[in-house]
């Protein structure tokens, strides 16, 4: 009996010795998916929705549906990943179906997506096939279990990864053995410090303050800080973990309860409580906009919104026109305490609507240039904050389209609301005629968030403090009134699943309110330069734009800037670098090299000879300089030194436009032997296009063969010898150390980049 009980244990433990261990999704499946998948699938254009930056994602699964859809006429069905459904089974009633599950005798979906990319073989950093289709647009081909045989025979080269270096074989039999097992998801949300629960309790205090004024307030935080990824500046063991803020139906200690409005300004239809909630998931960098929250701040919103006497009889309800106009929404709420708020974290607010969490929008930003700077009014002399009784007479003309989206009555809307804009626009004309002409004191310089350079890569655009590039065609001077109007119709207001008319109307508006920033900023020039300056800007088509729906510019109000007729604009560029150089939060010696020494000073030797060869490509024209016609818009440059050490320029090809006045046709308002490019260091896209590596003694090298690049077939020899193509074998490692390098150098801000975009040069 003893000797039978013995064989059993043994027996036992050899068979659990030989046994495969089963898989951890946290500790074994996700960093593959981090390290493999997220780059294309995260945030609304993963293809066919499937997000694998969290279990959740993953076990929600795919849905053929797209997200972006500049033609629908009908507004779509919201699928917001942890807001919209919290279980497979509520996702699969919203159209998504499982790629985890095995289907009878099938392996899962994903299991043969993964065994379709695995026998795909790319010859070693050479071109993709030119008939495998990896642009943006392409067609989003969502196979369902049942037809994957048949998409898998027309498609070989689909599998996943896609159009790139493959699974290392040890990750890929992970995952494999992972779904054999029954791909079970073992993660745990993430939860709030002791800590930084003990900071939440107060910042949810404050937010829950009963009182009509103070309700009325913590509303308008609310819709400020919705999209916001907030952390604890003061918090010392800093976690990494980020917030949001939300509407919850339970009260602080309770689990949180999202109401999941389609917009943050939306009626909640139930009485609710704003909360502080973990971000879930791996962060990605397209969706990371960060905003500091602590102690200090805390008291300096107290001071800002409760420091003078105000009083709020009521909180205002959520129909049509409250969400239209947030002016008069808000009206009680001190003017100066709201533009100030925004001024504070100027950079943040701009970063919501000019990168924002859309992810992918050509028809939203071609309304802007690929590159200009931004600067602000000052609230002293923005005459919406110091002067009540012009306040309230420009009020109701400054409300918002984009509510009503019928598809029948979109223009007459869209008249009616362009037609009050111009009404404020000649009543704003008019006031400021009569005022004292603007001066340097006009400009707002309270922190380093009062320079700004927003750079567009077609459908994306990314925005940094401080002043960075050549003097750009234009730039924007914001006041509060055009300041709020952005964020209000391209964040609060924008419906990412909105139909045609929505979206139209959206981008519409904002061309408008582009035009505004841009004839404020006139206003700093020389009257007689003003009517050129315009006329450059709005070249071919966009003067019958400007004549009919634009601001005319006054060329007769003085200025009392007191700058040269002659190359004004750069005279004013060089004495605003001058006067706010202590707020200048990015000097630019590569792209403004005005000596001998075009290079930052604090860098060994050989950094310095590299950034000096580089800054011989920067901003020369693409008439001068051919290899610009070949480049992408968002390309990496990584110099490594003989230590390792590397640094990362973003090297961005700012592309000419004879005007960026409608929505179709942007191709042909290219103006291509005006491009430039802009060098700089740091990653500057969520989005890179392409990664040149090259060692720090071979930039001058590297420099000279751009330079003398003038046809493809050079071009491609860079490419060859520099290049990170798709299927270089360590592309993974070169694509990651883009993040690495951000993690090192502005930890807050890193994120998993985008490589939706990483073209095949």
């Amino acid at each position: 009996m003893f000797l039978r009980i013995l064989l059993a244990l043994c027996c036992w433990f050899i068979s659990s010795a030989q046994a495969e261990p089963t898989i951890s999704y946290t500790r074994d499946v996700q960093p593959i998916f981090t390290k493999n998948c997220i780059a294309c699938h995260a945030c609304y254009d993963a293809p066919c929705q499937l997000n694998l930056g969290s279990g959740e994602g993953a076990q929600r699964g795919a849905n053929a549906l797209p997200v972006y859809n500049g033609s629908r006429t009908k507004a779509q069905e919201t699928t917001r990943i942890y807001i919209d459904a919290h279980s497979p089974e509520a996702w699969q009633r919203k159209g998504f179906y499982s790629v985890l599950e095995q289907q009878g005798s099938q392996a899962a979906l994903m299991a043969r997506m993964l065994k379709l990319g695995h026998s795909q073989t790319f010859a070693a950093n050479q071109k993709l096939p030119a008939d495998l289709d990896i642009s943006i647009d392409r067609l989003n081909q969502c196979p369902r279990p049942e037809n994957f045989d048949q998409f898998a025979s027309k498609n070989p080269m689909s599998g996943m990864p896609f159009a790139v270096t493959g699974l290392q074989p040890g990750d890929y039999k992970t995952l494999q053995d992972w779904l054999a097992q029954g791909a079970v998801v073992d993660q745990v949300p993430i939860e709030p410090t002791a800590t930084e629960q003990q900071k939440i309790a107060i910042w949810e205090g404050f937010f829950n303050a009963p009182g009509a004024r103070e309700s009325l307030v913590s509303r308008w935080l609310y819709e400020h800080l919705f999209l916001a990824h907030l952390y604890f500046s003061d918090d010392q063991d800093q976690t990494g973990h980020f917030f949001q803020l939300v509407r919850s139906r339970t009260p602080s200690g309770l689990p949180v309860d999202i109401i999941a409005s389609r917009r943050p300004n939306e009626d909640p239809g139930t009485h609710f409580y704003y909360r502080l909630t973990p971000v879930q998931g791996v962060i990605v960098h397209k969706t990371h906009i960060t905003y500091a929250l602590s102690a200090a701040k805390l008291e300096h919103i107290k001071e800002l919104f409760y420091g003078t006497d105000w009083v709020a009889d009521r909180v205002p309800g959520y129909g049509i026109r409250r969400r239209a106009n947030p002016f008069d929404t808000f009206a009680e709420i001190p003017a100066e305490a709201r533009y100030q708020f925004m001024l504070d974290d100027a950079e943040y607010f701009v970063r919501t609507f000019i990168r924002g969490p859309v992810c992918r929008g050509q028809i939203a930003t071609d309304v802007i240039r690929d590159n200009f700077w931004v600067f602000f009014q000052d609230p002293k002399r923005d005459l919406f904050i110091t002067d009540p009784e012009y306040r309230k007479q420009v009020e109701p003309f400054l409300a918002l389209p984009g509510q009503l989206d019928g598809i029948v009555d979109m223009l007459s809307v869209w008249h009616s609301y362009r037609d009050k804009r111009n009404e404020y626009a000649e009543l704003r004309f008019d006031r400021y005629a009569d005022s004292p002409a603007p001066s340097w004191s006009h400009i707002w310089a309270g922190n380093d968030n009062a320079l700004l350079s927003v750079f567009r890569q077609h459908d994306s655009a990314s925005v940094r403090k401080g002043l960075i590039g050549d003097v750009p065609q234009t730039m924007w001077w914001m006041d509060y009134p055009l300041f709020e109007r952005t964020y209000y119709q391209l964040v609060v207001n924008f419906d990412v699943f909105g139909n045609v008319s929505h979206q139209a109307q959206t981008r519409l508006y904002f061309d408008l309110i582009r035009n505004g920033a841009e004839i404020n900023f006139l206003r700093l020039m020389p009257p007689s330069t003003r009517q050129a300056y315009l006329d450059d800007w709005y070249q071919g088509t966009g003067k019958l734009k400007a004549w009919m729906d634009y601001q005319h510019v006054n060329s007769s109000a003085p200025t009392g800037l007191n700058l040269p007729e002659t190359n004004a604009k750069e005279v004013f560029a060089e004495t605003l670098l001058a006067r706010y150089g202590s707020l200048n939060a990015r000097p630019d010696p590569i792209n403004r090299c005005h000596n001998a020494y075009c290079y930052r000073r604090r860098l060994p030797p050989q950094l310095q000879d590299a950034e000096q060869a580089l800054s011989r490509l920067a901003s020369k024209p693409a008439a001068t300089l051919k290899v610009i016609d070949r480049l992408p818009e968002a390309t990496m440059l990584r110099v490594e030194m003989e230590n390792g050490f590397r640094v990362v320029y973003s090297m961005l090809r700012n592309r000419a436009h004879s005007n960026v006045a409608f929505m179709m046709g942007e191709e042909g308002r290219y103006q291509p032997w005006l491009d430039t490019l802009t060098i700089y260091p740091g990653v500057l896209s969520s989005y890179p296009n392409f990664i040149f590596n090259v060692p720090a003694a071979q930039v001058p090298e590297f420099v000279m063969a751009m330079e003398t690049a003038r046809d493809q077939a050079a071009f491609d020899k860079v490419v060859e010898r520099w290049g990170i193509r798709r299927t270089n074998p360590q592309f993974w490692l070169y694509f990651h150390d883009l993040s690495a390098y951000l993690e090192q150098t502005n930890p807050i801000e890193a994120g998993v980049l985008d490589m939706n975009r990483y073209e095949n040069l």
